[in-house]
């Protein structure tokens, strides 16, 4: 009676060692419970892979967007200023501008399409004329010159290309190239197209494709005069120090400059593309968050086959004194044990994969002798990871959770079990 009364007292504190040593024993595999094992080891597969899968989808849709957004942003103004006349005193209003509070810098810019060629090939461009300290300014380009030097670019006839077009073209630095624009001199027979010759100065590689293949630089003199606009420029392209302010200083902005402008931000000229990236995230995670699903619903399907199996046992615990909660706390942490190994476990995979997801792309296009990240399809030349801090506990959390809930009910069943109708056909 004693050794009894002990036992019960013991039973009915709450997670009490013999609870854990009876719900470990039943997570090892025996050769009669061998299918339950199966069962119980691929719940932990599967909260182990949809935890990793949701980490390294979302790092890397996180990765994916934010590289897109540093070189958007790197090569393009946060704020650009357009002018309703001709833009006659761009200095005096960018200097206006730039006095504004949070204003980093404002560069007058001359646009315009061209055809370039050389003897064996010709590509479409995009030309953007930018002085040298307004270039650099740029780190984009400034930080990614792979051949020649932006050193005096002012006073030099060169021009900068990227890397892709440059490879298009076949040139290298010195050579020559010819730009023809429709936007000529004026004639009694109307506008005729400028050709004209310049040399490479520069070869520079952003590593978002469509700007390697298309942006050429040229001094923000010589494209004023290319394209017959003398002492004129087509916008102010205006950098912040933080690209979130642009709604409160776009206002500002444009008080600063004058009733002759207005602005667009960056906003405007990406939302569609960047709503499209958060739409496709969304989805995404609630699908791959099935998986985490399907993952725990195993885990209710193998406690339920376990209490089962282990009748017999359960029927011997209630008469030595265990109580309804010691039953239940025992198969709670039997089926949690598997969710919450299996959660950190995948967490861990994710974190690993995550930190070499380039170099684990690189080997599996070698070992396929496929291209999986094609840069003209992705606009980036790698394959980028940036895990969020908040997210990546998210998903844990909501791992956890769905471990422990898929608990509840087989444990629940575990504890109402009659002993006697256990024992009856014993």
């Amino acid at each position: 009676m004693k050794g009894s009364g002990m036992s019960a007292q013991t039973s009915t504190r709450a997670f009490a060692p013999f609870e854990w040593m009876v719900a470990l024993r039943y997570l090892r595999a025996r050769r009669k419970e061998g299918f339950i094992s199966v069962i119980a080891g691929f719940s932990f597969i599967g909260i182990m892979l949809g935890v990793a899968t949701l980490i390294i989808v979302m790092a890397v849709m996180n990765g994916f967007r934010q590289e897109l957004f540093n070189k958007m942003l790197g090569l393009n103004g946060h704020v650009v200023v357009h002018s309703l006349t001709n833009f006659t005193d761009y200095d005096d209003v960018a200097a206006r501008i730039r006095a504004v509070p949070g204003v980093k810098s404002a560069l007058p810019l001359v646009e315009g399409q061209v055809m370039i060629s050389t003897p064996s090939t010709s590509s479409g461009a995009l030309v953007r004329g930018l002085r040298e300290a307004d270039l650099k300014q740029l780190k984009a380009i400034d930080d990614n010159i792979r051949f020649g030097t932006l050193d005096g670019f002012d006073t030099s006839p060169g021009v900068a290309l990227g890397s892709r077009l440059a490879n298009e073209l076949n040139v290298k630095v010195g050579d020559q190239v010819s730009l023809l624009t429709p936007r000529g001199a004026s004639t009694a027979l109307g506008t005729a197209p400028r050709v004209k010759r310049y040399p490479v100065a520069a070869i520079f590689e952003i590593g978002m494709s469509e700007y390697d293949a298309s942006i050429l630089f040229m001094p923000l003199n010589e494209a004023q005069l290319y394209f017959n606009q003398p002492g004129t420029v087509t916008v102010l392209e205006v950098v912040l120090d933080s690209p979130d302010e642009v709604g409160q200083l776009a206002p500002k902005i444009v008080t600063a400059g004058g009733s002759s402008i207005y602005v667009s931000d960056w906003r405007q000229r990406n939302a569609t593309f960047f709503t499209a990236l958060q739409v496709e995230r969304n989805v995404m995670f609630l699908i791959l968050a099935l998986i985490v699903l399907v993952a725990a619903l195993n885990i209710i399907s193998g406690l339920i086959m376990l209490v089962k199996d282990k009748g017999h046992d359960i029927a011997i615990l209630r008469t030595m004194g265990a109580s309804r909660g010691a039953i239940m706390r025992i198969f709670f942490i039997t089926g949690a044990s598997i969710g919450i190994v299996g959660t950190f476990a995948g967490l861990m995979l994710g974190v690993l994969v995550c930190a070499n997801i380039e170099h684990l792309r690189e080997f599996v296009g070698w070992l396929t002798d496929t291209e999986l990240f094609a840069p003209e399809l992705y606009y980036l030349t790698q394959l980028p990871a940036e895990m969020d801090r908040g997210e990546t506990v998210s998903v844990v959390v909501m791992a956890l959770i769905l471990s422990i809930l898929a608990t509840l009910y087989p444990s629940w069943r575990a504890s109402r079990l009659d002993p006697v109708e256990a024992l009856r056909y014993e």
